[in-house]
């Protein structure tokens, strides 16, 4: 059983190594960027990674605090689905509405999430990593496209 300071210590250092291994990699604009808090310059659209003791997941997360508003957010995203399955190269994606996140709030996303993976095994942090690395990358170049379709949400 690990600790919530393991548990805590386990975290800081995966996303320390995977923003390490991120570090020499350029947006899809050719511009330095923080690919652990990766910004989409739009309130309410969050690029959100997180890595457990079960999974690691990737999402794009609707979750501005007008109702109205996240529900036009999440629409526009849906009008971009094939953009964006393109930049997956044809993945799938899972796409969620009126979810609950860990704090309560109702929001809407688009996942995908790796199975069977431990942050608590350093063997599979490779898998892990290389799981996000693609993923993020490919969110970043379909957002240098489509955020200007988001830029009345500003």
């Amino acid at each position: 059983m690990y600790t919530k300071e393991d548990i805590s210590r386990q975290k800081q250092a995966f996303w320390t190594t995977f923003g390490r291994y991120m570090q020499p990699v350029l947006s899809a604009e050719g511009t330095a960027v923080s690919w652990v808090n990766y910004k989409t310059g739009i309130p309410g659209i969050q690029f959100k990674m997180d890595a457990d003791h079960k999974h690691t997941r990737i999402a794009i997360t609707c979750s501005h605090k007008d109702a109205s508003l996240r529900v036009l957010q999440y629409q526009r995203l849906t009008q971009m689905k094939a953009m964006l399955e393109e930049e997956l190269q044809g993945e799938m994606w899972d796409w969620q509405e009126n979810l609950t996140d860990e704090w309560g709030k109702t929001i809407d996303a688009v996942s995908k999430t790796l199975a069977n993976v431990s942050i608590h095994r350093k063997e599979d942090w490779p898998a892990m990593i290389s799981f996000l690395k693609q993923r993020i990358i490919a969110l970043d170049a379909f957002w240098s496209m489509a955020r200007y379709g988001f830029e009345e949400f500003l």
